[in-house]
Parts: C-alpha cells; structure tokens; sequence
C-alpha cells in the first residue's frame, strides 16, 4: 500500500537506571551514523545540555524530531529513567510530528512496548490516521505544511532589530549563510523557524539548519549546502566568520555582516523602501504574523515583477535579464549589484 505521510522512521532512546544511554528499538532500520547522531542530539546523555521537551532539525535533507521524556512513577518502564522518541521525516512540520510523538508516547508509557507505537505509526503511514480513546486521535490532513511555514514570531523578529531586519531579508533574498546564536535552544527554535518566510514565494524551508554544534559532522553537513540559516547555541559560532555571511547574535540583538560579503549588502533606496515597510506592517498592532508575512511578501512580488521587466527576449524565446540592459539604466552602483545579483538568484540570467 502506498504511503500517505513523509515520515520515515521511529526510534526509541532511552536512560536506564545505570544512567547509560542506549539506542533500543526502531522501525524500519536506522544507520549507526544517525543513532549516533540522534543520541547526541537528544541530551539525555549530557548533564551540560539543555534537555527541552521537543526539539528538532534536519540532516542531509531529513528532518528529525526528538520528543524527550521523564519516566514517571506510574509508567509502566521500571529500569528506565528517560526515553526519547525520534520521529524522521520529509518535511517540516513541527507542530504535526509534535502532536504525533505525544501520542506514540503515551502508548509506551502505559505498555513499556514498542509495538504498541508500530501499530499507531502504521497506521498513519497506510491511513493517515490513528486513533486510540485514551492516547489521542491524530490526523495528517488536520495539519497543512503552509500554517507550519508561517507560524512563527514573524512580528518579534521585526520588532526586535527594527529597520535591520533588512539584513536578514537581503541575506536570504540573495541565498546568503545565515548564522544564529542565542544560548537558550528554546528561544533560538522559536525565532530561526520563521526567517525562511522573508522569501515566502520560495516555500524552501531545505535551506534551514535550526540545531547545529560546532563538531566536525554537523559542520560538514552544513557546509555541503551554498545557502543557508543555521542555529547555534556555542557562543564561539561568532568567530567562524567561514560559516556565514550574516551573523545574528539573538540575545544582545546584534547583526555582523562578515568582511568577505560587504559588497553584497550596499544599501540603496529599494532596501530602504522595504525596510520601512516591513517597520510599518508590524506597527498596525491589529496584524497577525500570517498578514505580516503577507505584506513582505506583496513587496517582494513587486519588486520581482519589475525586475522581469527588465528582461530581454533571447534565440531560444526565453527572457532573460543581462548586466548590460541593468548598466544602461544607469542605476546606482548598490543597486545594480542587488538587482543582477537577485536576477541570478531567480533563474532570471542565462548562465
């Protein structure tokens, strides 16, 4: 039967009595590479590790989804002290695989059995549903990828650097690396979630990294991609000027552009014209995040539809734009750069 849901696998981690931490159960199978990577990932092996009830990120293209649990007194799993469920899947949707591991996490607190989990995972692969009375009912059509793409604090991160939130718009217009730091991975989840959204015409949430540390595989992972916004929660990821372009430190709310990309972020009156505007979205206290988002992305199509104006019709009847036809305009030297550097970005050059 073909499969209804993205996700593509489940694994149990667990914190036995002895306090070692062990890989014990998953369906289908997992590499040693990646438990490796989940169990380092979930914090349960680390008295230094912020341990968050959900945490998640992507690697090489998957996402993975880590719900961490305390055993209580009367879960049925009296040699184990901590577990934590890994959900794999295709997309991004947190608040879908969230709402998922609650219930296959319920079900192994009452069983201290993994097949119980199966069943319901199953389930929802072959269905799209599973229901259980005591555990929850969950459906895959109750939870759209464009509400979790737009669910975030899109007012906040507006609010909180002002007129230069233009940065991070330009950085992620022209497919720049992104670095995030804030010590907290709660706040630092919260608020890198969003920031694909300032290109919401995109709809690529593969560009977004949110926990990643500093050791040589996460790094080698992230590396292999030319642009992307990446979280931190090592102070010293300011230093690694190689990892970015634009460096957001979340806490003391500060924005660096490194030395290398400079150039790239000139401003001219096209920055200035939508850095006011998304000032003056979030100032109608009436705006919800979605409208937010919606007034940046109105601005964005403009901008894009008169770029395409300046595209010349070529041999093979496509348009495309060439640094000439932006030279004879005249336009300021910011500008120009911006514009031919956004119309490669768009697949509007002929490369």
């Amino acid at each position: 039967m073909a499969a209804l849901s993205d996700i593509l696998s489940a694994g149990l981690i667990e914190k036995d009595t002895n306090g070692d931490v062990l890989w014990t159960w998953c369906y289908p199978s997992v590499t040693h590479e990646l438990r490796e990577l989940y169990i380092r990932k979930c914090g349960l092996s680390s008295d230094k590790q912020e341990l968050l009830p959900f945490v998640y990120s992507q690697w090489r293209r998957t996402w993975y989804y880590i719900y961490n649990c305390h055993v209580e007194e009367n879960d049925n799993l009296p040699k184990v002290t901590d577990f934590s469920l890994v959900l794999t899947a295709k997309d991004f949707n947190p608040e879908k695989y969230e709402a998922l591991c609650k219930i296959f996490t319920k079900q192994y607190r009452k069983t201290g059995n993994p097949a119980n989990m199966l069943e319901s995972y199953l389930s929802v692969i072959t269905k799209g549903t599973c229901n259980g009375e005591e555990n929850g009912t969950f459906t895959l059509a109750n939870f759209d990828h464009r509400q979790a793409y737009a669910n975030g604090p899109m007012r906040n991160v507006i609010e909180t650097f002002g007129v230069e939130t233009i940065l991070i718009y330009t950085a992620l217009l022209l497919r720049k690396k992104l670095v995030v730091y804030h010590p907290h991975l709660e706040d630092l989840l919260m608020f890198i979630r969003i920031l694909p959204a300032f290109v919401w015409h995109r709809q690529d949430w593969s560009i977004l990294f949110p926990y990643l540390s500093l050791d040589g595989k996460d790094l080698d992972n992230l590396k292999s991609n030319t642009a992307y916004v990446a979280g931190f929660t090592d102070v010293s990821v300011e230093s690694r000027t190689d990892l970015y372009d634009v460096y957001i430190g979340l806490a003391d709310r500060q924005i660096e552009i490194s030395p290398a990309a400079k150039e790239s972020f000139a401003m001219g009156k096209l920055h200035k014209d939508m850095a006011i505007a998304m000032v003056q979205s979030v100032e109608d206290d009436q705006k919800s995040n979605q409208q937010i988002i919606k007034d940046i992305s109105v601005k964005t199509k403009e901008l894009l539809n008169n770029l395409k104006t300046l595209a010349t019709e070529h041999e093979d009847g496509q348009s495309y734009i060439t640094l000439e036809r932006l030279k004879d305009r005249k336009m300021p030297a910011a500008t120009e750069n911006f514009l031919y550097t956004l119309a490669v970005c768009e697949g509007l050059v002929k490369l």
